[in-house]
């Protein structure tokens, strides 16, 4: 769904040109737009197995239905086809709420944070070097 998104909004930039969505709003045009980035950057992260990626589908396929929602019935456009299309794309959308949370447990989480300053020995008598907790909880002896 996300690359055929990306051609989609690809294509209408080819088309037309520095304003693709003459009939739109100003921010509604510019969101749609926004799509040519995020699509596949949110396909990449899916691929990756990745949970933010999983997150940022489920906030694009959301806000792309409200948003051709709203230019359906808020600008009376489209034709029958049209409001087929976005009935697919809502129930998609509702769709990938459902597998986000089956799928969260099989999807990494983000990339850990790299480690911190070694703890160094003490550098007088009665200093204490500790470290932070693992993220298990257990604790680490010093080194």
């Amino acid at each position: 769904m996300l690359v055929w998104g990306t051609g989609v909004h690809v294509a209408d930039l080819i088309a037309g040109g520095t304003d693709p969505y003459p009939w739109a709003p100003a921010w509604l045009a510019a969101y749609l737009v926004s799509l040519t980035v995020a699509d596949p950057v949110a396909a990449a992260l899916l691929l990756a197995r990745r949970r933010i990626g999983m997150d940022l589908t489920c906030l694009i396929l959301v806000t792309d239905a409200a948003a051709n929602g709203w230019a359906l019935y808020g600008l009376h456009g489209g034709d029958g086809a049209a409001r087929t299309g976005h009935a697919a794309v809502t129930a998609i959308a509702l769709g990938s709420l459902v597998a986000r949370r089956a799928l969260r447990p099989l999807l990494g989480p983000p990339a850990p944070d790299p480690p911190g300053p070694a703890c160094q020995p003490p550098a007088t008598e009665g200093s204490t070097c500790t470290s932070a907790p693992s993220p298990t909880g257990v604790s680490r002896p010093p080194t």
